[in-house]
């Protein structure tokens, strides 16, 4: 009878490590990467201690993508990793990384995974927040929308563009991580540069707290900011300095830099108003031709320093003043809290450095 099966089922439940009806699957942690930056995937998953699920992200002979994930996923905690940014080894621009991490999203969910969290080292269109003229999208807004509808449940990214974009997902929660800590340990462990001798400089207004968090973090000991005039994307009509740089050592902090001619004019502004030495502290690298030439021949800029949300293989060997950190332990550290249901407020304060991750500075050096 009912009564009488329902016990049987119940007794079934009690044997753990038997196979039967009573088996319950345990939420394991998985990771899937796609074509973007595979690289930064396997960093992360070799940090965590764990391996990439095995998945298949190709093309028809059309051009169109062809997404298998080749592992269960059943009742997982899925964290697709993909920088939404073009990568030349595997002949992939921005648009299909977009499309690429859309489909393994769709893919994952369709495969009942039991949460999905979009890891998104370098978010595209972040540029694109507002409408700054008629008749133009708030791309940002747009592809924030996309990746909610095909169903992810977190966002986990790198430095946004601008902190309201965290806004356009709605009801999702967006963990934007910082790299300040690796920017500050690399400057005073390996640079060696003495506090009351560095000016943080701002590039524009909307870098102005970025330049504060790395200026408390290395005890700085000032923040300049850059007042500049904007003709059109990419290109500046003028810059004037809004702080006193003379005998210092300015540390230039934003989040991205494109073709890098605001950039290197901003270098040499300051180098012209007295500075002693220009090295400049980038999250995303996307460095899109002639920006390696550009820095190359610019005298003022002493170093370039990117992290590796975007795959920077093809440029170090066409720039020598680049330099890349990891931020892999970062993104690490997250996963595991996220997966373990623990606070994050450890990884926001400021007095988080890499040091306490059990890394060293070396260890944070891409070759």
């Amino acid at each position: 009878d009912l009564y009488s099966f329902c016990t049987l089922l119940g007794g079934m439940s009690d044997k753990k490590n038997e196979v039967g009806w009573g088996t319950v699957r345990s939420s394991g942690l998985g990771i899937v990467s796609g074509n973007s930056n595979p690289d930064f995937a396997k960093g992360v998953a070799g940090s965590l201690g764990t391996t990439q699920m095995k998945a298949t992200v190709s093309k028809f002979a059309n051009g169109e993508i062809n997404i298998s994930i080749d592992d269960p996923v059943r009742g997982d905690d899925v964290f697709i990793c993909q920088s939404t940014c073009s990568n030349p080894s595997k002949n992939l621009n921005v648009n299909e990384a977009v499309m690429e991490l859309l489909l393994l999203i769709h893919t994952v969910k369709l495969s009942s995974a039991k949460r999905i969290t979009a890891v998104i080292p370098h978010f595209a269109y972040a540029r694109q927040d507002r409408k700054s003229e008629a008749r133009v999208p708030i791309s940002a807004s747009a592809v924030a929308q996309l990746l909610v509808n095909v169903g992810v449940d977190r966002i986990v990214t790198v430095d946004l563009h601008c902190g309201q974009i965290q806004g356009f997902f709605k009801n999702t929660p967006v963990n934007n991580l910082s790299p300040a800590s690796e920017f500050a340990n690399y400057l005073i462990e390996n640079k060696k540069l003495k506090p009351e001798s560095l000016a943080v400089v701002a590039p524009d207004a909307g870098a102005v707290d970025r330049a504060r968090k790395l200026a408390d973090k290395i005890n700085a000991d000032r923040v300049v900011t850059i007042l500049k005039r904007r003709i059109q994307a990419g290109k500046v009509d003028s810059m004037h300095i809004a702080g006193e740089v003379k005998g210092m050592t300015a540390i230039i902090v934003d989040d991205m830099t494109d073709t890098s001619g605001t950039l290197c004019k901003a270098a040499e502004v300051l180098k012209s108003n007295g500075a002693s030495a220009v090295y400049a502290m980038i999250t995303h690298g996307v460095l899109t031709d002639p920006a390696c030439e550009r820095i190359e021949k610019c005298d003022a800029l002493t170093e370039v320093v990117v992290t590796d949300t975007i795959p920077q293989a093809h440029n170090l060997s066409r720039c020598s003043k680049l330099v890349v950190l990891s931020v892999t332990p970062l993104i690490a550290e997250a996963i595991r809290r996220i997966h373990g249901e623990e606070s994050m407020d450890d990884i926001y304060s400021q007095s988080f450095m890499p040091a306490q991750r059990g890394k060293s500075t070396d260890e944070f050096l891409v070759a």
